[in-house]
């Protein structure tokens, strides 16, 4: 008897000890993001990574804003180029958030990317649109710009378009009623 749960505490440690990594391997994978810099755009996006959970990629970055506006979301591509050079799209996605003016900070936006890249391809990201609460910021052709900057055409350079937001309301601000 003695013998037995010996045998079995044993067993129950070797289980642990060889399961136990694997598990928390998957939960920690991070897969690097290369970025298409955008210059004429107020928000700046660097340290993109995917990292992977149950349920997914969720995307992990560093934003930081170069304007005196609060930023509130932005539009982002993400596409993935295989080991033949093909392309393929695997995100395309707006997020809302809230980034003082002149501020810098960490986000991880919990929205799941389902589509798993395959091991050896690169991955590009590309913001396509940024939002204030007074002004939208939107990227002319992006995704012409994003298809010859994954071919290494890296002389295309993307144009911005700058116009008001008429959607969200700025801090402090009223919506106008229609008086009847």
């Amino acid at each position: 008897m003695q013998l037995r749960s010996t045998m079995t505490c044993v067993l129950c440690l070797a289980v642990v000890t060889v399961v136990g990594p694997i598990v928390t391997y998957a939960q920690s994978r991070q897969i690097s993001v290369e970025v298409f810099p955008v210059p004429e755009l107020p928000l700046t996006i660097n340290d993109v990574v995917l990292v992977q959970s149950e349920k997914g990629y969720s995307l992990k970055c560093s934003l930081s804003n170069s304007l005196e506006l609060k930023m509130v979301g932005l539009r982002y591509s993400l596409i993935e180029i295989d080991a033949t050079n093909r392309t393929r799209a695997l995100a395309n996605r707006t997020e809302g958030f809230l980034l003082e003016a002149y501020a810098a900070q960490g986000l991880k936006f919990s929205v799941p990317i389902r589509s798993m890249p395959e091991d050896g391809s690169r991955l590009i990201l590309m913001l396509e649109q940024t939002i204030s609460s007074e002004t939208i910021w939107e990227v002319m052709k992006a995704k012409e710009a994003l298809e010859a900057y994954a071919k290494g055409d890296y002389s295309v350079v993307p144009r911005v378009l700058r116009g008001p937001n008429q959607v969200d309301v700025p801090p402090g601000g009223r919506l106008n009623r229609l008086k009847e």
